[in-house]
């Protein structure tokens, strides 16, 4: 009895040890397995329209506070609704009642973003023009939307971010700001967690209003740093074989995101380069700009 005893208290301790690790693999593997469904879905979805700008209104009285605003719903219902299937749409006063949960954990754990904002400004304050002398009008074309939400028929909820009056600006010095045209942050499973950035939560980018490209990056939590241009394409796959050196849009998107990735905003040089080194993205406000130097900073994603 004693040794049957024992070999339960084995198995058990066994057990307690290994089953967190195969149930936290199989976990991330259904994770990766619906994110790259939801994006193949998306994808095809925003190929369909003819364009994503100038769905809805917005009207601001003389000190710039918002009195109308339908834009981000009008881009759901208008646009999103005829080639996707939604279940249920949220207006910005009751973006949890399509599911989305209102602490998210950032991707380097460093804490949470504990309040759901309700208007594209609040989301990256960067898209606002008046607080940032870097900006310049001839560059920058954004107006502030209240956020909408929405519920897919496969169960996601999806918080939308949405620029009526992106622009197709490709120029070799242009913000990234005025090229984004509806910014989707995702819950794969709703409230039922664990509600972390990189694991049930990710964000998908809709980049220039025709033509669109679709990215959905999900950035390493560890830096590549400094790198010549000659090693630009394998230095993150040297450090882990599903990273990679992301292109400009995905660049592009990460900056959008910024709120979601925690600390690792703070340690991102101030510069970032694509994965050819030809186009540097200044994450600190993004600026894109052609250039040619020794070697810049990479940023890596998540294949």
């Amino acid at each position: 009895m004693a040794e049957i005893l024992l070999s339960l208290t084995i198995i058990g301790v066994v057990a307690a040890i290994t089953l967190p690790s195969l149930t936290g693999n199989i976990n991330e593997r259904t994770w990766n397995t619906q994110r790259k469904a939801l994006y193949a879905r998306f994808s095809q979805a925003i190929a369909l329209m003819p364009a994503l700008n100038g769905y809805g209104t917005v009207t601001q009285n003389e000190s710039g506070s918002i009195t109308a605003d339908n834009a981000t719903e009008t881009f759901i219902t208008a646009g999103l609704a005829k080639v996707l299937k939604i279940n249920n749409i949220c207006d910005s006063e009751h973006l949890p009642d399509c599911g989305f949960p209102d602490k998210i954990t950032k991707l380097d754990n460093s804490g949470v973003v504990s309040l759901i904002p309700k208007t594209l400004y609040e989301f990256n304050n960067l898209f606002e023009e008046a607080n940032h002398s870097t900006f310049h009008a001839t560059f920058v074309n954004v107006v502030n939307t209240k956020a909408a939400a929405f519920e897919t028929a496969n169960g996601e909820s999806i918080l939308v971010y949405y620029n009526l009056a992106c622009t197709n600006n490709k120029n070799s010095y242009h913000y990234a700001q005025g090229n984004m045209c509806a910014n989707f942050v995702y819950d794969l499973n709703g409230r039922k967690g664990p509600n972390t950035v990189g694991k049930d939560i990710g964000f998908i980018s809709a980049i220039y209003p025709s033509d669109s490209v679709v990215v959905a990056p999900m950035p390493a939590v560890r830096d590549a740093g400094n790198s010549l241009h000659a090693n630009l394409g394998k230095i993150c796959t040297l450090q882990n074989s599903a990273y990679r050196a992301p292109n400009l849009e995905e660049l592009m998107a990460i900056f959008y995101n910024r709120i979601l990735m925690g600390a690792l905003q703070a340690n991102y040089p101030s510069n970032t380069v694509t994965k050819d080194g030809r186009w540097i993205v200044n994450v600190s406000i993004g600026l894109c700009f052609l250039y040619s130097a020794a070697s810049d900073y990479v940023r890596c994603v998540q294949r």
